[in-house]
């Protein structure tokens, strides 16, 4: 069974920072594309950033020098390094995979449940 399940999400104040986890299973982590989407309240889903198999990442502009993205495959985990963070990026954060560079922004194949992050003074 796929599983993708993410922590380290909670309650900071602006400019505060949080690192994200998410542990992977049931798949061939180390071949995929792995991403972080965050769906604020009420609004839609966002991508954030994305690393493939290779090691090379991208970012949405809004994160860029803020965010760190990264993975450990040895132990099927990837990781979402939050700093300076903004009241309006309050949102549930969410762990995707795909089995393609293309897909890791625009068609994913799994999905976690989601962690929160609130970013409130």
């Amino acid at each position: 069974e796929v599983q993708l399940v993410e922590s380290g999400g909670g309650a900071v104040q602006p400019g505060g920072s949080l690192r994200l986890s998410c542990a992977a299973s049931g798949f061939t982590f180390n071949r995929y594309a792995m991403s972080w989407v965050r769906q604020p309240p009420g609004k839609g889903r966002e991508w954030v950033s994305a690393i493939n198999g290779g090691g090379i990442t991208d970012y949405a502009d809004s994160v860029k020098g803020r965010f760190t993205i990264s993975k450990d495959n040895a132990k099927n985990t990837l990781f979402l390094q939050m700093d300076s963070l903004k009241p309006e990026e309050t949102a549930v954060y969410y762990c995707a995979g795909a089995t393609s560079w293309y897909g890791a922004r625009y068609a994913y194949d799994y999905w976690g449940q989601g962690t929160q992050v609130t970013v409130s003074s």
